[in-house]
């Protein structure tokens, strides 16, 4: 793994706080909003306090506020209104920020104090849809950015999931054992992107269906182990990098010969690469995106 980042150029800082990079240098010019420190070659860079200083200016920016007041406030009074702010609007930006920030230390302890706002406010499957999935989205962008490295994104996501196998033991007592239909949630050879398809499994436990998590990497012919002891298989796949998108079709049609052809069951994918599928065929069926599972899921 990379070097943790602990020096950002402006161009980092418009990519984390959505401000443009000559906005960013006419508030340092104008407010001294900033304090960057330079290079022997007299280069700007900026440091995590100065990180942090820019998304509470940004939050309290977006809300409204004149940057002229905002350059007047000081340290303590500005994390001070941007809490309140937080607190007043509930704006889900704003967790994204505080989120980031934790990221960027390190900072469980910021972490865990922003989640346990999340959810006195908000239900968990908002905080998951609403929150951590444009927050995993951000990071991917930042991650190709060059603005952070694998260390920052494997801390956060460590975290969430954390969060979603904390809330999977709370609802699974509730699942029903005389289901006609068994859900079976897999991702295929090599995929082990996993955050997504974990939050599904917590949402077929909430309604009181029954689910099992196969997790990561599961060989399509391993799957038939799950046939031999259930009579109606709900498959759901979860395609983020694999199959890789010249292959999906190939990896369909394998399934429905396999597995699905001499049976009632049938298959549910989702994630970026499903959606190269062109295969036609009434037993497998690709949505968009989470939410159009979970709605298609019975009460």
């Amino acid at each position: 793994m990379n070097k943790v980042a602990t020096k950002f150029t402006i161009k980092d800082l418009e990519n984390l706080s959505g401000i443009k990079a000559h906005t960013i240098r006419i508030w340092e010019k104008r407010y001294a909003i900033l304090e960057p420190d330079r290079t022997d070659s007299n280069i700007r860079f900026y440091d995590t306090i100065n990180l942090k200083k820019l998304l509470n200016v940004t939050q309290l920016y977006n809300a409204g506020y004149k940057i002229s007041k905002i350059a007047k406030l000081p340290e303590n009074e500005l994390a001070a209104e941007v809490k309140d702010v937080v607190t007043r609007s509930g704006q889900n930006s704003a967790y994204m920020d505080h989120l980031t920030l934790s990221m960027f230390q390190f900072d469980q302890a910021l972490f865990e104090q922003t989640f346990n706002r999340l959810v006195a406010e908000y239900s968990f499957r908002h905080v998951f849809l609403e929150v951590f999935v444009p927050l995993l989205h951000k990071i991917g962008l930042q991650w190709q950015s060059n603005s952070i490295t694998p260390v920052h994104e494997h801390f956060i996501t460590n975290l969430i999931k954390q969060k979603l196998h904390l809330s999977i033991e709370r609802v699974q007592q509730s699942v029903s054992a005389e289901d006609e239909t068994t859900y079976v949630l897999f991702l295929p050879d090599n995929e082990i992107h996993e955050l997504g398809l974990l939050y599904l499994h917590y949402e077929m436990l909430l309604k009181g269906r029954y689910s099992i998590y196969l997790g990561q990497s599961v060989p399509l012919e391993n799957l038939t182990s799950i046939q031999a002891i259930f009579s109606k298989v709900q498959f759901i796949g979860y395609f983020t990098v694999m199959p890789k998108i010249d292959n999906i079709d190939g990896y369909l049609a394998r399934f429905n010969r396999e597995l699905l052809e001499e049976r009632n069951d049938s298959l549910w994918i989702t994630g970026t690469n499903a959606q190269a599928a062109t295969v036609k065929n009434e037993k497998i069926k690709v949505f968009n995106n989470l939410s159009e599972i979970i709605n298609n899921l019975p009460s």
